[in-house]
């Protein structure tokens, strides 16, 4: 179990860089990181000699059509055997095609032939890398009237037919039963436990009738009540905080992934060995 990260954002590079923060690991935005010059590549290098690292990508484009980006995963290649991340993770989605590129996680639909097309995905990425692949669920707005298994059904399948591993966004579970009217908990209840290898935390914009995954505020009580049962369910799991706008110091973050160490151990130590405090917003 890595530990509990932060994401590792260009506007927290100096604080690292001069204060070193007591954090167990980063996780990096892969496309952030690929040229081998230039400034980001550099400070990587810094921040991998004190601690371990993991990237996390936008670009496998799994649920597309289109073929893989041989480019993209070559360049990924070359980074991997330079910092050598503990895993490399992406999401289950699509990204692009014809060539466009949407700077969006889009959804698929939940069938047999785009499980085939995702299989043979991720076996192709993991036969290149020569590493076991871990993939996120998404944040979902709408569902496809032509899906014949649920999505938990579908990772699982997978899991099972391409042995690759799942980054379990808590938060990406509470939107999407609140947008699509399913209960997160029955969700957390139907994964393989096995397959889990990472948690994501972050904060959403609820708009009263939908929510969205902005990463842009706190992570807030419903979802730390969600990670608590998911922390129950998969045991001691490696946890990280994101966030991508309204970016607080860095302090502030670290100050809020100490409340998920504190609920994860809660629930996987003895309770008279840890104290939760009342922030923690915690029901019985």
């Amino acid at each position: 179990m890595l530990g509990y990260g932060v994401g590792l954002r260009s506007v927290h590079y100096d604080y690292v860089l001069t204060h070193w923060p007591d954090v167990d690991w980063f996780e990096l935005i892969t496309e952030n990181y690929l040229a081998p010059g230039g400034r980001p590549r550099a400070i990587l290098r810094q921040v991998r000699e004190r601690y371990p690292v993991v990237l996390h990508g936008l670009s496998f484009n799994i649920g597309s059509h289109e073929s893989l980006d041989f480019h993209y995963l070559n360049q990924l290649k070359r980074l991997i055997a330079e910092i050598e991340p503990e895993w490399v993770s992406d999401h289950l989605c699509w990204t692009g095609i014809n060539g466009f590129t949407s700077h969006d996680l889009l959804p698929i639909s939940y069938t047999d032939a785009n499980l085939q097309l995702s299989v043979d995905k991720v076996n192709q990425i993991q036969d290149i890398l020569q590493r076991k692949i871990v993939l996120e669920n998404p944040s979902i707005y709408i569902a496809f009237r032509s899906s014949t298994m649920s999505e938990p059904e579908f990772i699982n399948a997978l899991v099972r037919r391409t042995g690759c591993e799942v980054l379990l966004d808590v938060n990406n579970v509470y939107v999407s039963g609140f947008n699509l009217g399913f209960n997160p908990y029955a969700y957390v209840d139907a994964l393989i436990p096995a397959a889990i290898r990472q948690f994501h935390l972050a904060g959403h914009t609820n708009n009263t009738t939908h929510i969205i995954d902005t990463h842009d505020h706190p992570v807030c009580d419903d979802v730390w009540q969600l990670y608590r049962y998911a922390c129950q369910r998969f045991g001691p799991v490696a946890t990280l905080l994101e966030r991508d706008d309204h970016i607080p110091p860095l302090p502030e973050l670290l100050a809020e992934l100490q409340q998920a160490r504190l609920v994860q151990e809660s629930v996987t130590r003895p309770t008279s060995e840890v104290l939760l405090p009342a922030a923690a917003g915690l029901r019985p």
